[in-house]
């Protein structure tokens, strides 16, 4: 088997907030917990959960946007976290991020040639002349015209600058991308074109994605693998196709039921979400899925459930699997 793309260990990531006055109380917001995943050279990764989760703030300390908690990110065996200098920069080169805006993950004062071309001189991989070329090229691939280097954002449409977005991710050649909710801000039509953009660009560049969606249709067309997040800890991981057919996390079920149902002949009435998601600066105790859960087992207010694996690459954080609780 190949040695991982990309190996995250026991990764969280807390906020402080301070508020009151004239003394302040002190707040842990628990926004990552306990997160670890693995994603293998070429292949695509969901991180799906409700809003509020904590998917995107997890992507982004997987990249060092934001400096975690604790634990460890490996990328290519090298340690993300423990880089400075040179090998951060040379590190940072093969990971790269679509943001989910693309209004605002673009500066409006700074022409689309330049957007693409800045990276390339950052990472002493082209200048002048040939980094113009190169600019073209990368605007032919993701389907825009090469007069647009000589255009701004504000010039643009929704889905022509998220496809700039993902052509400066691609200006420095990365192995790795992480795409935060890349097509959750566009109409329904667009949104098919960019996914079949990034399909394709995947395949073609041999490409690894981590892709961040709530949309369990598109991650189910996307990705390979899956892993289930609820309040900042994953639930469930496993191929895409297996999660989906059959959940076995509560939580996962859930979203499952939940998601729209595109056939009409299977079209039926969506269940009643129990609850909200608690907040992440007061997490209920034991497992947080317990107060919106029906399982009803003791064990599940006094003691986390560990992510357990099981047969056929899948893992799920319950008790009703849990050996230590007696389940199956």
């Amino acid at each position: 088997m190949n040695s991982p793309l990309l190996e995250v260990r026991g990764l969280q990531k807390h906020f402080i907030q301070r508020k009151g006055f004239p003394k302040a109380r002190t707040t842990i917001i628990r926004a990552v917990e306990d997160i670890s995943l693995t994603i293998q050279p070429g292949e695509a990764m969901g991180l799906v959960g409700e809003s509020g989760c904590g998917k995107s703030t997890a992507a982004r300390a997987m990249l060092r946007l934001i400096t975690p908690t604790a634990g460890s990110v490996r990328f290519k065996g090298e340690d993300v976290l423990a880089a400075r200098g040179p090998a951060l920069k040379a590190m940072r080169r093969r990971m790269q991020i679509i943001f989910q805006d693309p209004y605002s993950s673009l500066n409006p004062r700074q022409s689309v040639g330049s957007a693409l071309m800045e990276p390339m001189a950052v990472h002493n991989i082209a200048t002048g002349a040939a980094a113009r070329r190169r600019a073209a090229a990368l605007l032919d691939e993701v389907g825009l015209p090469a007069n647009a280097l000589e255009r701004y954002p504000h010039e643009f449409s929704g889905g022509q600058r998220q496809r700039i977005g993902i052509a400066r991710a691609l200006s420095v050649e990365p192995e790795l991308i992480v795409a935060d909710e890349p097509v959750s801000a566009l109409d329904v039509s667009v949104q098919a074109q960019v996914l079949l953009l990034l399909r394709e660009l995947r395949e073609r560049r041999g490409l690894a994605f981590l892709f961040v969606s709530h949309d369990l249709s598109v991650v189910r067309w996307f990705c390979d693998s899956v892993a289930v997040m609820y309040l900042g800890r994953i639930v469930e991981q496993g191929p895409v196709a297996e999660v989906l057919r059959a959940p076995l996390h509560p939580y996962a079920n859930m979203l499952r039921e939940a998601s729209p149902e595109p056939d009409p002949a299977r079209r039926g009435i969506l269940p009643r979400i129990i609850g909200e998601i608690p907040s992440a600066a007061a997490p209920p105790p034991g497992c947080t899925f317990h107060p919106r859960c029906g399982a009803g087992l003791a064990e599940c207010a006094r003691a986390v459930p560990p992510l357990v694996p099981l047969s056929g690459g899948r893992a799920v954080a319950c008790h009703l699997y849990s050996p230590i609780s007696g389940g199956a």
